[in-house]
């Protein structure tokens, strides 16, 4: 049964949005928790595969070189670790161009080395599964897939020299979801969400930052990824409205906004198709 309410002010309208939003989703953030065990499993095969490449065959052999290599990459070993992530799905333009267009998505699922990882795994699961828990299983899933092949995009087109990796990208598309979130529910927040929105953007400028002081830090990506996140967060964040019988419901739930959702994986694609053209990819029928 839902439960009814009576006609209220923007305000408490949007207060009431807030807290029913928190308390929808009781069930566990399983996407988040697939999504980092994947990505940690995906990692120890390729840091595997490096010390392989590098020599190393008995277990201590290769627990040492992953160690070597689990914080700043030694530069004798870039080459294996390039090698290998090209071999499984890196962002490279070359190939991309060649016609390997699956290299859109498989670099948001692979890492440098344990502290690449760990960083962004460590991130994902602070806000993803609260984030999950409010948007629920799918909404959640198409904002990270989708932000981040479009941090991709944006990499491949304003970075093409570089061969890039990493969740980076899909994890600014969470947090550029969730500041609209904030945005949207704002009178809901303590001084009008002034602080929470100073935060967010604290947050986002510093870490921004931190790509013009330390190289091979994809900023492109991770505006790319930040911009989408937000343009889906205006789409598809939990808002709830009163219905005309008076019961409470999310209007942006994707059973309603399911069109929205077709039309965001179709302006994707149409985004790929057009960075692909730019770049010079010559499509044949």
């Amino acid at each position: 049964m839902e439960k009814t309410y009576p006609k209220e002010d923007t305000v408490s309208r949007t207060r009431r949005s807030y807290q029913a939003a928190l308390h929808s989703r009781q069930s566990k953030a399983w996407i988040t928790w697939i999504i980092v065990l994947g990505t940690v499993l995906l990692w120890c095969f390729t840091a595997y595969c490096v010390a392989q490449f590098n020599g190393a065959h008995t277990l201590s052999a290769i627990l040492s070189d992953i160690a070597n290599n689990a914080i700043n990459v030694q530069d004798k070993d870039n080459d294996a670790l390039t090698t290998v992530l090209t071999m499984y799905g890196a962002k490279d333009n070359a190939l991309i161009l060649q016609g390997q267009y699956w290299r859109f998505v498989t670099p948001i699922f692979l890492h440098v080395n344990a502290l690449h990882v760990g960083m962004n795994m460590l991130n994902l699961l602070l806000l993803g599964v609260f984030l999950e828990r409010i948007l629920g299983h799918l909404r959640f899933l198409l904002i990270y897939l989708v932000t981040g092949v479009i941090s991709v995009i944006a990499s491949f087109y304003f970075a093409p020299q570089e061969i890039s990796v990493g969740a980076s990208g899909a994890i600014f598309g969470l947090v550029g979801a969730y500041s609209i979130f904030v945005l949207v529910h704002r009178r809901a927040f303590l001084y009008g969400g002034i602080p929470s929105l100073l935060w967010l953007m604290l947050v986002i400028g510093a870490n921004l930052s931190v790509g013009l002081f330390i190289q091979n830090v994809d900023n492109y990506a991770h505006v790319g990824g930040l911009v989408s996140g937000c343009w889906l967060g205006w789409w598809f964040t939990p808002l709830y409205r009163l219905s005309p019988d008076q019961t409470l419901r999310d209007i942006h739930r994707l059973s309603q906004s399911w069109p929205l959702a077709l039309l965001t994986i179709l302006g994707t694609l149409v985004l790929a198709l057009i960075a692909l053209y730019l770049m010079g990819a010559r499509f044949s029928l």
